[in-house]
């Protein structure tokens, strides 16, 4: 009879039986088997080695191996062996061979598919590009054969209006201590209630990238800077490009509605007026522009300084706009008469790198090359209070719209929140080291925090909680914006993607 062990397949030396099983086996490797897995192998029931049976059988006798026991016996098994060697050798050099011409064939191809694909995205991109300048021509055309308004009467819409300062009239800071009262008053009465439409923490966690729009700026000098959201008008996206234009796109109908050349150099900030078809933009070159959407033309164009604008924020009244510079001013201006009210220097000379309007308009705040974040008042034209923690210039800020919160970001990997009530830092969210921050919002209800960066990350607001990372993106994020609710955000970063984020 011929016993075989279950797990070997060979004839077991010290054979055993299981009980559960029926099964033959090699003592010596159950024994390791049941150690490991406490159950019989063959249907995985318990099982120990107490259990085994053993089975009496003759002692194995193993054949021995042949062995030379002759010279020409030996001579002869080296005389196989030798020539084996050379067979296997052979078919080894064979098998090189042809594996070489099929890599070779392979490579070859690769490289012609390479040029292939590089010709076909150099003639997307000019087609694209193309394609992005005659859209917004279509529907216009008719309209800018009209005659440019009369604040724009230099060649090219460049108005002329005095670089001097009109001052801050008692009407200007009547104006706007009526406004403070009244957005005051109304947050009072909204209380802390949350809308009914806002999203949901939930739903928010959810959402998903609902679509990339790569062709809204030029791919020769890829890379989108600034981004804002129309908000009467929540279809309508305005970006600004290192192609020096500004683009204004419709999400819904999915096509660039204008494209707003004029600027000289990249176009780094960028506002769409609330209740207007009006866009401000501002650049390295030094200017502010007023557009008129609908002629694609400026309206009116700024100089208050000197050197390149690194902050723009709009009054609530709509009336006008507070720039900084890395000239170590920050100015005042009327958007409608052109006039530059007042122009201040920070005393710190240092320049400054962002600007943003406190919900009441009364204040606002500017952050600075040397970490410093500043609160001035407006009517005053003072520095009242200053937020020092963050190491390396300023790149973002962003009041909250309930008044009592300032988030800021500097090139130190963090995100500090400030109390305005108590002048004080209460909460740092930290992020991985390298991280880099290039923008901040606020929804308008207060409840969110987006930060724009090395990704996209969504904050619960009070709690700090994080819900939701987008990392679309294949390059750095530069700005982020949520639509009314936070029904969708928005985001644009250096590969030249605006990309849409929602629930589907």
């Amino acid at each position: 009879m011929s016993l075989v062990c279950s797990i070997s397949n060979e004839v077991p030396e010290h054979p055993c039986i299981s009980p559960k099983s029926g099964a033959i086996f090699e003592r010596r490797l159950i024994e390791k088997y049941i150690v490991e897995n406490e159950c019989d192998p063959i249907n995985g029931q318990p099982l120990t080695a107490d259990e085994l049976i053993d089975v009496k059988t003759p002692p194995i006798v193993r054949p021995k191996p042949p062995s030379a026991t002759s010279i020409p016996a030996t001579l002869k098994t080296m005389q196989d062996e030798w020539d084996a060697l050379m067979l296997h050798s052979f078919t080894q050099r064979q098998q090189l061979q042809t594996a070489r011409q099929e890599l070779s064939h392979a490579l070859y191809q690769h490289d012609a598919a390479c040029r292939v694909i590089a010709r076909l995205n150099k003639e997307v991109a000019a087609a694209r590009e193309a394609l992005a300048t005659l859209k917004p021509q279509t529907g216009i055309s008719a309209i800018q054969a009209a005659p440019q308004p009369a604040i724009a009467s230099e060649a090219g819409g460049v108005a002329t209006q005095p670089v001097e300062q009109a001052g801050m009239s008692a009407e200007v800071i009547q104006k706007l201590q009526d406004k403070a009262t009244v957005l005051t008053q109304e947050r009072k009465k909204k209380g802390r209630t949350v809308p009914e439409e806002l999203v949901s923490q939930e739903k928010l966690r959810g959402f998903l990238t609902l679509a990339s729009h790569p062709g809204l700026h030029s791919a020769s000098v890829p890379g989108i800077l600034a981004l804002d959201i129309n908000h009467s008008d929540q279809s309508k996206i305005l970006t600004g490009g290192n192609d020096k234009n500004a683009t204004v796109f419709n999400k819904d109908t999915e096509q660039i509605v204008a494209v707003l050349k004029g600027h000289t150099k990249k176009v780094t900030k960028v506002i769409f007026h609330p209740e207007e078809d009006t866009v401000i933009t501002a650049s390295p070159d030094a200017c502010i522009r007023v557009w008129h959407v609908p002629t694609s033309q400026t309206q009116l164009l700024l100089r208050c300084h000197e050197g390149p604008v690194t902050g723009l924020s709009l009054h609530p009244t709509g009336d006008y706009v507070l720039s900084t510079s890395s000239d170590k001013h920050w100015a005042f201006s009327d958007i409608r008469s052109g006039r530059l009210l007042t122009k201040v220097a920070d005393t710190a000379e240092y320049g400054l790198t962002s600007a943003q309007f406190h919900p009441d308009g009364l204040i606002f705040g500017t952050g600075t090359e040397d970490s410093q974040v500043k609160i001035w008042d407006l009517k005053e034209q003072s520095n009242v209070a200053n937020f020092a923690g963050h190491t390396g210039p300023i790149t973002a800020i962003s009041f909250s719209e309930n008044g009592y919160y300032l988030a800021t970001a500097a090139d130190d990997a963090c995100v500090k929140l400030w109390d305005l009530r108590k002048l004080k830092n209460f909460k740092t969210i930290q992020l991985d080291d390298g991280y880099e921050v290039k923008d901040l919002c606020f929804d308008q209800s207060g409840t969110y925090l987006s930060i724009a960066g090395t990704d996209i990350r969504v904050y619960l607001c009070k709690q700090w909680q994080e819900l939701k990372v987008f990392n679309d993106h294949t390059a750095l994020a530069t700005g982020v914006r949520f639509g009314k609710h936070a029904h969708y955000i928005a985001s644009t970063s250096m590969d030249r993607t605006l990309k849409l984020y929602g629930i589907e």
